[in-house]
């Protein structure tokens, strides 16, 4: 099943020349903000972070329309600091969440031990990942001039179209439950890798756990841009 593969064509250049990516916190955060007034001209650091190991081999068109370039001068300080602010809150409501700051938006990456996790061969939102979910959208719903894009994966275990349709699920079931739950559809973007992204070695029981995950890249929208640039005269 690599016709997936093949519609996700590669922007080989984007991710080579910006994957920089940097773990959440305070410290961490102050070096991203004035990373931001100088960072180069893409978001491939983002598309990186999401599809992992894959970096060379696989990227995505659509993903890269979706996260756009990095913004960079004044305006990309200002983004940086509402998006350092809102990656805290993340880390404070969901400790579990592995969360980073990646140019000018943030990567949250759940597995089966950080808070968003599907039973196998299912695809439903269970009672736990209401939970973890529910502290997500409250923090959505706090910084609402934000886009958000949720991608799934599986681990290599079974077919492999079985585990694309299967990431597809887990990925719908999740941008589903935030627009059931007062994030506007708008905001939201959707994507599915299957098994063909894998941050870990599927060839262990534990590598296998950290590949069945759900990314959500949250990114600034066009408001939030424009306000950034005039505020900036840039």
């Amino acid at each position: 099943m690599k016709t997936l593969v093949n519609r996700i064509g590669i922007i080989v250049l984007v991710l080579v020349l910006t994957f920089s990516l940097t773990n959440c916190g305070a410290i961490q955060n102050a070096n991203n903000k004035q990373k931001g007034a100088v960072i180069g001209a893409t978001g491939g650091a983002i598309l990186g972070a999401i599809i992992g190991n894959n970096v060379g081999k696989g990227g995505n068109g659509e993903l890269g329309a979706v996260i756009g370039g990095v913004i960079g001068g004044g305006a990309g300080v200002l983004i940086g600091n509402k998006m350092d602010k809102q990656a805290q809150k993340i880390e404070e409501e969901i400790p579990g969440a592995e969360v980073e700051r990646v140019d000018n938006g943030i990567v949250i990456t759940f597995d089966e031990s950080s808070g968003v996790y599907f039973d196998t061969n299912k695809y439903n939102i269970n009672t736990a990942s209401q939970t973890t979910l529910n502290k997500l959208i409250g923090v959505f719903k706090e910084y609402p001039d934000t886009n958000i894009l949720v991608v799934g994966h599986t681990d290599s275990q079974g077919a492999e179209e079985y585990n694309m349709t299967l990431s597809k699920n887990r990925a719908y079931a999740v941008t589903n439950y935030l627009s059931q739950n007062g994030i506007f559809n708008s905001r939201l973007t959707t994507n599915w890798f299957g098994e063909t992204q894998p941050l870990h070695d599927n060839a262990t029981v534990e590598g296998r756990a950290k590949n069945r995950r759900v990314n959500v890249a949250i990114l600034p929208n066009e408001k939030m841009i424009e306000e950034a640039k005039a505020q900036a005269g840039n």
